[in-house]
């Protein structure tokens, strides 16, 4: 019996260092440092067909999540035109994301703000709100972006070559006649 847990133990040490390792990898140099009760601007792309946009979204942070590993997310809330909530839960690692802007912040005494999800009033105020500029953003991703968008133009350019006939020069002298084995002169 000791064996086989040993075997086990050796087995899930063995599993965490690869999660470490893979989780080491894909986590963002710089991740932002928000808090609920923050009013963020979050700049994310998205695919639109065949063009890659960007969406800004901006609201309150009334979650966080799962703190600053690999899958660590918060929510972000807001009253859309017509007074319509809108609620946007992001990983806080996402590649998706380009840039995370902190307009203002307030101090909140709860780590989960659902209860302003009752307010009906379309500009949500927290006490002590003060302005706290705070831009977070990874350079990295514009650059891939840009490598994205110049290989996509490559294979069109390459698609479109394919497309043309090859230059046929027209040359003097003997053809072949399409309608007899015979040859004449063009």
């Amino acid at each position: 019996m000791g064996l086989i847990c040993s075997k086990r133990f050796v087995i899930i040490i063995f599993m965490n260092q690869k999660i470490l390792e893979y989780s080491k990898k894909h986590l963002k140099k710089n991740p932002a440092q928000i808090r609920p009760g923050d009013w963020v601007k979050v700049h994310h792309c998205y695919q639109d067909g065949k063009k890659t946009r960007v969406q800004i979204f901006e609201g309150v942070v009334i979650a966080i999540k799962h703190g600053q590993g690999i899958d660590a997310q918060f929510t972000v809330y807001k009253i859309a035109s017509g007074g319509i909530a809108v609620q946007y839960s992001f990983p806080l690692h996402s590649p998706s994301i380009i840039k995370i802007e902190r307009v203002k912040t307030s101090k909140v005494a709860r780590a989960k703000l659902n209860y302003l999800k009752t307010i009906k009033s379309s500009k949500i105020t927290l006490n002590k709100e003060k302005k706290a500029l705070k831009i977070w953003e990874e350079p990295t991703l514009e650059e891939e972006l840009e490598k994205i968008k110049k290989q996509k133009e490559a294979a069109a350019q390459a698609k479109e070559e394919k497309k043309k006939p090859p230059f046929q020069k027209k040359e003097r002298g003997a053809v072949k006649s399409h309608y007899s084995a015979s040859w004449r002169i063009a």
